[in-house]
C-alpha cells in the first residue's frame, strides 16, 4: 500500500485590501516612472502638486509630445495644476523667453482617454479648416488641440484679449499665462471689472469683436472662461471656437449672447437676445 500523498493545503485567500493595495503600488510605480522619464527630458517638476494627476495625464503620447516640446525649448519646468477640466488639465510651466529668463506659461494637456469625443466632433467636423480630419478618437483630439491654438492666435492677431498661444503638439498646448505672481486672473463670475453694465457692455463687445474682427464665434462662452485681468476682460478656452462658415455657428452665437444675459440678468439692464444676434452679424445672416 502506497504512502498516502501529503495533501497541498490550499493558499490562503488575501485579504480584501490587497487588490486596493497592488493598484495603489501600480500608481506610485506609474508616478515614479513618469517622473524619471520627465526628468530624462529635462522637466523639472516645481512641486509636488503636479503628481497627482500624472497617471491619468501623462500617458506615453503626451510624454512624446512634451519630449518635443523640451527639445525645442518652448517648455523648461512643470509646476502644479491650475485646473481640471472635463477634456483637460492646465499645468503651470516655465518657459525660457529671448533673453534666457524663465517666464511663466500655461500648460494645457487634453487628456486622451477621457475626452469628450462626442462634443469635440460635433464642433471640429462641421469647421472647414477641419474637413480632411480622420474622424478617430485620437485624431479629434489632436486636431481639437491644434484648433484652440489656431482660433488663439486668430483671436489675439485681431486684437482681442486672449492668451498668446506658443507652440502645440499632438494634445498639449503652450500659452501665455494669464496672471500674476504664479495666481491665475480671476473668472469673471468671481470678479468683474468696473459696475456689471460696464462689465456686460465690455461682455457684448468680446463677443461682437470676435465675429466682425476674428470671424470667430467662441460657441460655449460663459461666465466661466471670461477671465478679469488688470485691463479687462479676456476669453479663454478657445477650441471649439467656429467660424461664420460653421453649419451651427449662428445657433452657438445665440446660445452665446443668451448665457452671457442669463449671467448679468439680475445685475444690471440687458439687452434682447435677438437685437444684440441682429446687431453683430448686421445683414450677412438674412443674406444667406
Amino acid at each position: 500500500m502506497s504512502p498516502e500523498k501529503p495533501r497541498k493545503s490550499k493558499p490562503s485567500s488575501p485579504p480584501r485590501s490587497a487588490p486596493s493595495a497592488d493598484r495603489h503600488h501600480e500608481h506610485d510605480g506609474r508616478i515614479e516612472y513618469l517622473d524619471r522619464k520627465l526628468a530624462e527630458f529635462g522637466i523639472r517638476i516645481k512641486d509636488a502638486d503636479s503628481q497627482k494627476v500624472t497617471g491619468e495625464v501623462f500617458d506615453e503620447v503626451t510624454l512624446l509630445a512634451l519630449y518635443k516640446l523640451v527639445n525645442k525649448k518652448i517648455i523648461s519646468s512643470m509646476g502644479g495644476s491650475i485646473s481640471t477640466g472635463k477634456e483637460a488639465n492646465v499645468f503651470l510651466a516655465g518657459k525660457t523667453d529671448e533673453e534666457g529668463e524663465e517666464i511663466s506659461a500655461a500648460v494645457k494637456i487634453y487628456r486622451l482617454r477621457t475626452g469628450n469625443f462626442t462634443t469635440m466632433s460635433e464642433y471640429i467636423l462641421g469647421d472647414p479648416r477641419f474637413a480632411g480630419i480622420r474622424r478617430t478618437h485620437k485624431d479629434i483630439i489632436f486636431a481639437w488641440t491644434k484648433k484652440e491654438y489656431s482660433n488663439l492666435s486668430r483671436t489675439k492677431e485681431a486684437g482681442i484679449p486672449c492668451p498668446t498661444p506658443y507652440a502645440f503638439d499632438r494634445n498639449i498646448l503652450v500659452m501665455e499665462f494669464l496672471g500674476e505672481g504664479n495666481i491665475p486672473y480671476p473668472q469673471m463670475r468671481q470678479c468683474l471689472p468696473g459696475t456689471p453694465a460696464e462689465a456686460y457692455e465690455e461682455t457684448i463687445g468680446l463677443i461682437r469683436d470676435l465675429y466682425q474682427k476674428a470671424r470667430l464665434v467662441h460657441g460655449d462662452l460663459s461666465e466661466y472662461n471670461i477671465l478679469t485681468g488688470p485691463n479687462g476682460l479676456i476669453l479663454i478656452d478657445m477650441a471649439q471656437a467656429v467660424t461664420p462658415e460653421h453649419p451651427r455657428a449662428y445657433n452657438f452665437l445665440f446660445r452665446d449672447i443668451k448665457n452671457i444675459n442669463r449671467f448679468f440678468a439680475n445685475k444690471c439692464k440687458t439687452t434682447d437676445e435677438h437685437e444684440l444676434f441682429r446687431n453683430i452679424v448686421a445683414e450677412e445672416f438674412f443674406e444667406i
